[in-house]
């Protein structure tokens, strides 16, 4: 599983994919791994009131990857990032616990991606 942005044939990248750029309006038809790129923190938020089975503080943090034009929201490994810090996707197993919600915990993917910074 990579962490995929969407690209249409004009070369503009959404994430995450849409069926249709929301820039051009053009059928996405390709997409671009970023799992193994850096990028920069433009803005970071930490949460204490979560959903069930996130865990508590929950820093989430907009990402603008480096060599692509492309932005991102996501969960970050630690509550110590600062706008400017350079972070990289990193698969984790378990966003959040599969047994604290209403779904059957097979019904769905838990897994995905959070950002880790660079050191």
């Amino acid at each position: 599983m990579g962490f995929d942005a969407g690209r249409c044939p004009n070369g503009h990248l959404t994430y995450p994919p849409h069926p249709r750029c929301p820039e051009c309006g053009d059928e996405q038809t390709g997409t671009v791994d970023l799992s193994d790129d850096t990028a920069t923190v433009v803005t970071w938020t930490t949460s204490y009131a979560t959903p069930p089975g996130v865990r508590e503080p929950n820093t989430l943090a907009i990402v603008a990857f480096d060599d692509h034009d492309v932005r991102a929201l996501g969960q970050v490994t630690t509550d110590d990032v600062a706008v400017g810090d350079a972070v990289r996707p990193v698969h984790v197993d378990e966003l959040r616990d599969p047994a604290a919600g209403i779904r059957e915990p097979a019904s769905q993917a838990w897994d995905g991606y959070r950002f880790e910074p660079v050191e």
